[in-house]
């Protein structure tokens, strides 16, 4: 599917063998602020956080929440079906066919699983399935190591580095940037399908095979 222009994103509701995306409202603020809390180090290469306390926390993501140019999801996983992350869509311009994906925090008790795994997936499908789009880009600070290996493991290809291009935290950081094209989707979309099959997990959620296994790119990165 092509279009031009293409559709804004509607943030609806997004469902998944594993997890649901829901658009963030005020019913996921508590779990997430308290969540966001507890683990303050997550936030080093983020614009936003840590933060002071849960009054504060609420606070961004209530920011967050409300951006109309930028839709976000709280992550709930089918096995709490609690939030325990958000993630989004941002530089929206849907003349050109193109987004990126982004905002993403996920909680420690998410990190590293199945429902993460599928929330990024559900998104990236949604935007390339649903509603049309040919560019997804993913920006990560160059000191993010775990976040570029992260989008190089769903396919995203690095593209270069913007020098000094964003000012956080007290300096001035170096700025990655990789991307997927509609015409590279549909491998990956099957790569992470067939990852996130049952029979690829032992009795104990351990993967058999990693998502670079099923990838038709050696450098998509491991599970």
């Amino acid at each position: 599917m092509s279009c031009a222009p293409c559709p804004f994103p509607a943030g609806t509701t997004l469902k998944g063998r594993y997890v649901t995306l829901a658009p963030l409202g005020a019913q996921h603020f508590d779990a997430l602020a308290l969540q966001a809390l507890a683990d303050p180090g997550s936030f080093r290469y983020m614009r936003h956080g840590p933060f002071a306390d849960r009054e504060a926390a609420t606070r961004y993501l209530e920011s967050l929440s409300t951006r109309m140019f930028e839709p976000a999801w709280a992550v709930q996983p089918e096995s709490s079906n609690a939030a325990s992350g958000w993630l989004s869509l941002t530089d929206i311009a849907p003349d050109d066919a193109a987004l990126e994906i982004g905002s993403i925090w996920f909680a420690p008790s998410l990190r590293r699983t199945r429902a993460a795994t599928e929330a990024v997936h559900l998104l990236m499908g949604e935007a390339f399935d649903a509603l049309g789009y040919q560019r997804m880009a993913w920006r990560n600070l160059a000191a993010n190591v775990a976040s570029g290996a992260a989008a190089a493991r769903f396919g995203f290809v690095f593209e270069g580095v913007w020098r000094q291009a964003a000012a956080l935290k007290h300096r001035r950081h170096d700025v990655e940037w990789r991307s997927l094209l509609s015409g590279e989707w549909p491998a990956r979309r099957a790569a992470v399908e067939a990852w996130l099959q049952l029979d690829n997990f032992d009795e104990n959620g351990v993967q058999r095979r990693a998502l670079r296994d099923f990838s038709p790119q050696s450098s998509a990165g491991r599970a």
